[in-house]
């Protein structure tokens, strides 16, 4: 069966039945504009700093948090072994995931975004929301924007607040232009992010301040909410929920305290699993399971305010023995849990090893819908629709490309990945400061060496030399992916942080 007409099944009757295992392809299936009341809703849950090995199916040695619910959603659908986040920290990442572009290629070089200011997607480019607005979907983002958002007075309207003076806390009343409901969600609920999370934003104003123990339980009742209201609809919808945990401030509620035995961190990811868990059986109970595409992933990975030391002398490695941590150019860093349920569609209980990064959600969700991705989006964006159903993997991109908190990056194939760096780009050590001894990159073979312990930059000069310039092209065409030239939003982009007579 063709995928064309596996969809085409599926979307009439709901009844296909295909043999899936692992494989890719990046071709899009022609585009449609007809409203079917049978388009597969899209559920999207994005966890915060949750590192992939925090997540027990991924990593079932020496994971020691009890994770069920997303335990369960694997048995259900693909786990995705060597999947990477658009960033090893938040606001790049996110960017990615909602335009199909590294952030990168905007003004944002490294860290993230503070509040206060424009935000970073730019008016005129499509997010995924825009696209599946524009196809009939009701589209609601619940939970965390981490992508800047300006504040207007609430005493004078018109005027726009300072952020310094409210310490990342708008005010009760203030309201944003620029917020989730003017880049293609009809629905917003939530924070622009963890500074700032007493603010409680709904659709485009300020409504209260509150308690920060209290936004994931929240996030939870509104998350049933929107999908009760959605069942008394026949209109499809893309909900995306990025929880905001177990991002700091670590704050498990009163029920989850001491439910892990392994400290706050973990309890946190736990309660963090059971929201998971209520959103699910939600969308079991009014009857949309097999009707619904829901994947689940992580921003990046886990924090080193989740005490990493200490989860790892009970046994608990975060990052399931990648290198690395958040905001790392390291693979623990950004190698995050994916896993995607489509009833019919993915085989339950199925594995893929193939590389994919969070920034292919834009065109693979397009594919599923038999769809194009808009003009101006989706640069570096390839849909693995096919590894989701048994087609052999073709990708017409040559690498996937990682960012650190410092700007760092890094080129990643396959078989190899070269790192513009001399240690860890991030926050684990060795630093670029203490690490001028070593050579000014790094170069892995990804196929005997996962840990990243060999680096054969010097050894092999060819693969450096070879990768590099593939990075240089992909920078340089404004995409990874085929397609016409597309300008970068700065000239300011600066592969060599270090080594190459850079300076840190």
């Amino acid at each position: 069966m063709t995928r064309q007409s596996a969809i085409f099944a599926f979307l009439i009757s709901l009844s296909v039945m295909v043999a899936v295992t692992c494989g890719s392809s990046n071709e899009a299936l022609g585009p449609s504009r007809t409203l079917d009341v049978q388009k597969p809703n899209v559920v999207l849950i994005l966890c915060d700093d949750l590192g992939i090995g925090d997540v027990q199916c991924f990593n079932p040695e020496n994971g020691k948090i009890k994770t069920p619910f997303i335990d369960q959603l694997a048995k259900e659908g693909m786990s995705f072994t060597d999947a990477h986040s658009g960033s090893s920290v938040c606001t790049p990442t996110r960017y990615g995931l909602l335009t199909g572009r590294y952030a990168w290629r905007t003004k944002l070089q490294n860290g993230v975004a503070q509040g206060f200011e424009d935000c970073l997607i730019a008016p005129d480019r499509p997010t995924i929301g825009n696209f599946l607005g524009d196809n009939g979907y009701r589209t609601a983002l619940l939970g965390k924007w981490h992508l800047n958002m300006k504040f207007t007075d609430p005493q004078n309207p018109g005027i726009e607040l300072v952020g310094k003076k409210f310490k990342y806390t708008p005010p009760v009343n203030s309201t944003s232009p620029d917020g989730p409901i003017s880049r293609g969600f009809d629905v917003f609920f939530g924070i622009h992010h963890a500074r700032s999370m007493k603010a409680i934003i709904e659709q485009d104003t300020v409504v209260r301040h509150e308690d920060v123990i209290s936004f994931l339980p929240t996030l939870e009742s509104k998350a049933v909410e929107f999908i009760n209201q959605q069942a008394e609809s026949d209109q499809p919808f893309f909900l995306f929920l990025p929880l905001g945990s177990p991002h700091t401030p670590i704050v498990p509620t009163k029920a989850w305290q001491g439910a892990s035995g392994l400290g706050a961190y973990a309890d946190f990811v736990m309660q963090t699993d059971h929201v998971i868990g209520t959103v699910l059986k939600q969308l079991d109970a009014r009857g949309f399971r097999d009707n619904t595409i829901v994947i689940f992933s992580s921003d990046n990975g886990c924090s080193r305010q989740a005490k990493i030391g200490q989860l790892a002398k009970q046994g608990h490695s975060v990052s399931a023995g990648f290198r690395g941590s958040k905001s790392d150019i390291w693979d623990g860093g950004h190698r995050v849990p994916l896993v995607i349920r489509w009833p019919g569609v993915v085989e339950d209980d199925s594995r893929c090893g193939e590389l994919v990064g969070l920034t292919d959600i834009f065109a693979t969700v397009a594919d599923c819908l038999s769809l194009k991705p808009p003009a101006k989006s989706c640069e570096d964006s390839v849909s693995f629709l096919a590894a989701m159903m048994g087609e052999e993997f073709e990708s017409k991109r040559d690498g996937i490309v990682h960012h650190a908190i410092n700007g760092h990056f890094a080129y990643r194939t396959p078989e190899w990945k070269l790192v513009l760096a001399r240690g860890s780009g991030g926050w684990s050590g060795p630093n670029e400061n203490n690490s001028k001894d070593q050579p000014e990159a790094q170069l892995y073979d990804m196929r005997s060496d996962q840990d990243e312990s060999r680096n054969v930059y010097e050894s092999r000069p060819d693969i450096a030399a070879r990768l590099l310039a593939m990075l240089e092209r992909d920078v340089a065409n404004g995409r990874t992916t085929p397609g016409p030239f597309s300008p970068n939003d700065t000239d300011e982009i600066q592969l060599w942080k270090s080594g190459r007579d850079q300076e840190e």
